[in-house]
């Protein structure tokens, strides 16, 4: 997995937080999405899908998945010619339709929201060559992504702003001060203060959301040397492998995927990586959003991680990483005041 690579499309995810849809109120439609997670329907004609059009959108669209174990891309795609493009196809979640011909009125790129069906995300492409194409969509091309990422996302929220674990919701609220919707199914393997390990377990199939805080004290703490050294001690301390002297870590033998942003307007940076089992041979991908809480000063973490031994984790850890974006602070209006006053973090080398 090239490093670059997973820099870039880790900004995208940031990005798919922030980017704000344009074009393309939603019609009303009472039905609902089709098609699989993941997956993005190409409206395209043969040639165009098999010339430079086809190629830079299969680069883009279906390129390798940041941070996982295996081969998976971000996107599954199904190619269907103008012809095809029927009631079938339209009520896909998510579509990118695409019109290359000189007849084209006018060439731009549109966002449309709900168009066939609910919630959908569709991305409209006009051009009238092959040249002006490329360059529309490599201008476009990171918009394109986070929009999608966005879309698939919030869905995944959505479910569970309706349906979650509301004991775990109460747990959170009373003893650290922050609500988060967890999917219905988890259940509280470990509690701490300033800890609790949350796990959904099937004969297959693994996912977990660790939540702790730690005190702010400096810049420092949101450096991926100390956000590890932290992690990693909490880790050993109170996440246990099968095996006698087994327990998670970090797998530190690729390099962690790291970002900064802001989540509910809070100072937050995002790392993406996988994790192992110390003597025994477990491990996965993960997500971690690490949020400083101002008022308090304090940092809270969710790590969510996926262990499902010869499977695809893509859409698995894709779920962890929705549940642990619902994380909102109960004192978040005083946190407001304060980043209003604009103080903000300073990221200082990696180095404790």
């Amino acid at each position: 997995m090239k490093l670059k690579t997973i820099h870039r499309i880790f900004s995208l995810v940031i990005l798919a937080a922030l980017i704000s849809c344009q074009g393309g109120e939603s019609t009303g439609l009472s039905k609902n999405v089709t098609g699989k997670a993941g997956e993005l329907v190409v409206v395209i004609t043969n040639e165009a899908w098999d010339g430079s059009p086809g190629k830079l959108i299969r680069q883009t669209l279906a390129q390798e998945h940041l941070a996982l174990p295996q081969d998976e891309p971000m996107f599954d795609l199904v190619r269907v010619p103008h012809e095809g493009f029927r009631s079938i196809f339209k009520t896909t979640r998510n579509i990118v339709q695409t019109r290359i011909s000189s007849n084209v009125d006018s060439t731009g790129i549109m966002f449309q929201d709900n168009v066939w069906a609910s919630p959908q995300a569709t991305v409209i492409i006009q051009a009238k060559n092959e040249v002006e194409f490329e360059k529309l969509f490599n201008e476009n091309r990171n918009r394109i992504m986070a929009y999608f990422l966005r879309a698939e996302r919030n869905r995944l929220t959505t479910n569970y702003e309706r349906y979650y674990e509301r004991g775990i919701f109460n747990v959170l609220d009373q003893d650290f001060d922050i609500t988060m919707k967890i999917a219905p199914g988890f259940q509280i393997a470990e509690q701490k203060e300033d800890f609790i390990w949350l796990r959904y377990e099937t004969p297959e199939i693994s996912q977990g959301i660790i939540i702790y805080t730690f005190p702010y004290v400096s810049d420092s703490a949101f450096t991926i040397d100390y956000q590890l050294k932290v992690r990693d001690s909490i880790l050993k301390a109170h996440v246990p492998g099968p095996t006698p002297g087994s327990y998670m870590a970090t797998e530190k033998r690729i390099d962690q995927v790291n970002n900064f942003g802001r989540h509910n307007g809070n100072y937050m940076s995002e790392m993406r990586g996988l994790w192992r089992v110390i003597n025994d041979f477990m491990g996965g991908p993960y997500i971690s959003l690490a949020q400083l809480d101002a008022a308090n000063q304090r940092v809270i973490v969710a790590y969510g991680y996926v262990f499902a031994p010869s499977k695809d984790k893509r859409n698995l850890l894709r779920q962890v990483e929705a549940m642990i974006y619902t994380l909102k602070l109960n004192n978040q209006e005083e946190n407001d005041k304060l980043n209003q006053q604009e103080i903000g973090v300073d990221i200082l080398p990696e180095s404790i």
